[in-house]
């Protein structure tokens, strides 16, 4: 087990399977020293725990929550491609979609859902840029959706 899996064990957490694209394109890809995710949901066991809009049907409270799953998912893609979380050198961005009603504006709150796991994770390693985006719908009608670009130790 890598020590980063070790880390999601003392939190409580497992690695997922890798989530199955929704159309054509690839969970992750790596291109040189970094790996780019797709947008990951955040699907739990093959379906997704809620659908809405945050801010409507889904609070700020549990997209923050979602994002977190993004961001595992997020991680599993990244092994898919590396073999081994040990090998991330730095989270380098993190992108998050926020399907908000439209007077939501606490998209960057929602997003620290997948910054904070992944600082918990990763410590200094998982210290990123960041864009959260709220948007009018995403994907299956998911609440949150998280991409990251991670650069590999060489």
């Amino acid at each position: 087990m890598s020590a980063v899996e070790a880390k999601l064990a003392e939190m409580g957490l497992t690695l997922p399977e890798v989530v199955p694209p929704l159309a054509s394109y690839q969970p992750a890809v790596r291109s040189g020293v970094y790996v780019y995710t797709a947008g990951q949901l955040p699907m739990v066991e093959g379906k997704l725990p809620v659908t809405g809009k945050v801010g409507a049907e889904v609070t700020p409270e549990e997209a923050k929550d979602l994002a977190r799953v993004c961001a595992l998912n997020a991680l599993a893609a990244v092994k898919s491609v590396t073999g081994d979380l040990d090998r991330i050198a730095r989270v380098v961005k993190v992108v998050g979609f926020v399907a908000s009603a439209s007077d939501f504006t606490g998209q960057p709150g929602v997003v620290n859902g997948a910054s904070e796991l992944l600082g918990e994770v990763l410590g200094d390693k998982g210290v990123h840029a960041r864009s959260a985006v709220g948007v009018a719908v995403l994907p299956l009608d998911a609440p949150v959706e998280v991409e990251i670009q991670v650069e590999l130790a060489q």
